[in-house]
C-alpha cells in the first residue's frame, strides 16, 4: 500500500505541475482529492481492510501525502491565478491616450418642437390642458358634438372602428378619434366645469385618408374652448390672433371666413397671413346651443367659443418641408437637419 501511495502522490504532484490553467488545476484537484472518486481520498477508505498494527502508520503516511498535494495545489493555484489576472488586465486595458469616441447629441423632433411652442402660447393665455384617449366612444366623438348620423359632414369623418362595440357608425361603437374636439368638449362638458373656464387638448387624430404630400391617416390637432358670460366671436378672434402672433410672429394676421361645423353656430374657417400667403389652420366658432344645453348650461346666460387647429402644417411652413410624410419616416438624414 505504501508503494501505491507514493505512486499516486507522484502522479498528483506531476498533474499539478503540468496544469496550465486554474480550470486544469481544478480537474487535478477533483481527480486526486475529490470526495467521491479522488484517488487519495479513495485510499483512505481502504484503511478498514488493513491489519490493526498497519493502520496508524498508513493513515499517517496518507495524511502527510494529502498535505503535500494540497500545498502544491495551493501554490500552483496562486501562481496560475496571478498569471491569468495579468493576461485579463492586459486584454481589458484601456489606452487613455487614444482620442474619445464622439456621441451624437439627441434632439427634438420638429413636430415635438412645434407642439411645445404651441403649448407655451396656450398656457400664457390661461388655458388648462387636459388629455383624452386615442380610442374614443362614438358618444363623445359624434353625438355630443351635434352630428346627425345621416349628415353629409359625417362623410369627412370616415375613420377606423374597433371591434367589440356596437356596429360601425352607431352609438356605442368605439373608434379611433377623428378629432380632439370630442375628447375635449364631450368628456369635459359632461363634468359641468365651473364657469368661466378655458380648456385645451393636443393629440393624434385618425381618418381613413390617403397618404400624400399634405395628408395622412394620422395627424395632430390642438383644440380649445371656453364658456363664460357674454363672450362672442370677437373674443374668439382676439384669442386666435394672440395665438397666431405667438407662433408666427408679431406681423401675423388672422382671417375668418364662414364655414360649417356641426358643433359650432356660427362657424368659421381660420387662416393666418404669414410669409405672403394665407395658411389655413382649422375651424372655429361659437359653441352650438344644443351642446351647451346638453351640458346643463343656461344658454340665455352663457355662451362659448371653440376652435380646432391642425398642427402638422405648422412645422411644414416653419421649416420649409414640402412633404408631410418626411415627419413620419424616421429618416435620420432628414431629422438631423433640425
Amino acid at each position: 500500500m505504501t508503494d501505491e501511495l507514493r505512486q499516486v502522490e507522484a502522479e498528483a504532484l506531476a498533474a499539478i505541475a503540468e496544469a496550465q490553467s486554474t480550470a486544469a488545476l481544478e480537474e487535478a484537484d477533483i481527480a486526486y482529492l475529490g470526495r467521491k472518486n479522488g484517488k487519495l481520498s479513495g485510499m483512505m477508505r481502504q484503511l478498514g481492510s488493513l491489519p490493526v498494527d498497519q493502520k496508524p502508520l498508513f493513515g499517517q503516511a496518507l495524511n502527510e501525502a494529502k498535505g503535500r498535494v494540497e500545498t502544491a495545489l495551493s501554490e500552483r493555484k496562486a501562481a496560475l491565478a496571478a498569471a491569468e489576472r495579468a493576461l485579463r488586465e492586459q486584454a481589458e486595458a484601456i489606452d487613455v491616450t487614444l482620442p474619445g469616441r464622439g456621441r451624437t447629441p439627441g434632439r427634438l423632433h420638429p413636430l415635438t418642437r412645434t407642439f411645445a411652442d404651441v403649448k407655451q402660447v396656450f398656457l400664457g393665455l390661461g388655458f388648462t390642458f387636459v388629455d383624452g384617449p386615442d380610442v374614443e366612444d362614438y358618444l363623445f366623438n359624434f353625438d355630443w358634438l351635434n352630428y346627425p348620423q345621416d349628415h353629409p359632414a359625417m362623410d369627412e369623418q370616415d375613420t377606423f372602428y374597433v371591434e367589440g362595440g356596437a356596429p360601425s357608425g352607431q352609438p356605442g361603437a368605439w373608434l379611433l378619434r377623428t378629432h380632439t374636439t370630442g375628447s375635449l368638449q364631450g368628456r369635459n362638458f359632461s363634468n359641468l366645469p365651473a364657469v368661466p373656464f378655458r380648456m385645451a387638448t393636443m393629440g393624434r387624430c385618425f381618418r381613413r385618408d390617403a397618404m400624400d404630400e399634405t395628408h395622412s391617416h394620422t395627424f395632430h390637432q390642438i383644440d380649445g374652448f371656453s364658456v363664460a358670460e357674454g363672450i362672442s366671436l370677437a373674443d374668439l378672434k382676439g384669442v386666435l390672433a394672440e395665438i397666431a402672433r405667438g407662433l408666427f410672429g408679431p406681423d401675423a394676421i388672422v382671417r375668418f371666413r364662414p364655414d360649417f361645423f356641426p358643433f359650432v353656430e356660427p362657424g368659421v374657417e381660420v387662416a393666418v397671413w404669414w410669409n405672403n400667403r394665407w395658411l389655413e389652420l382649422g375651424g372655429a366658432g361659437l359653441i352650438h346651443p344644443n351642446i351647451l344645453k346638453r351640458a346643463g348650461y343656461d344658454t340665455e346666460k352663457y355662451t362659448g367659443w371653440a376652435f380646432g387647429l391642425g398642427l402638422d402644417r405648422m412645422p411644414m411652413i416653419r421649416y420649409g418641408v414640402k412633404d408631410l410624410r418626411l415627419f413620419l419616416d424616421n429618416d435620420l438624414r432628414f431629422l438631423g437637419q433640425f
